[in-house]
């Protein structure tokens, strides 16, 4: 399985950016999904993580309120979508696929990882 991030640039702070995350199979669509990104010099973080069916997620308390995560089975597709953004999430962001159905915020959980896109906020 191969995860295809996207979306990613450089945004004014206040602003708005939304993530894509294709995966290359269609049996992904039974898996937990998750949003981790990485800052520079620090080590990787959860954002978000929501289970296969979208009947729960759960965020990171730096993200709640301004980040929604979503996804469409149909397109094998997890979206992100980042409001009210702020330069401290300026990171890396990575998205994965869990080894179960339920979106974990354990990184350990997590099988398939795609290459990442980098999101700068500017001050």
């Amino acid at each position: 399985v191969q995860l295809q991030a996207s979306g990613g640039g450089l945004v004014q702070a206040g602003g708005s950016l939304r993530l894509s995350c294709a995966a290359s199979k269609r049996t992904t669509s039974n898996n937990g999904m998750g949003w981790f990104r990485q800052p520079p010099g620090k080590d990787r973080e959860i954002v978000v993580a929501i289970n296969w069916n979208s009947d729960g997620a759960t965020y990171a308390d730096s993200v709640k309120g301004r980040f929604t995560i979503s996804r469409d089975n149909a397109k094998s597709t997890v979206y992100l979508q980042m409001n009210s953004l702020e330069p401290e999430d300026t990171a890396v962001y990575y998205c994965a696929a869990a080894r179960g159905a339920i979106g974990s915020m354990d990184p350990a959980m997590y099988r398939y990882w795609g290459q990442g896109t980098l999101v700068t906020v500017s001050s």
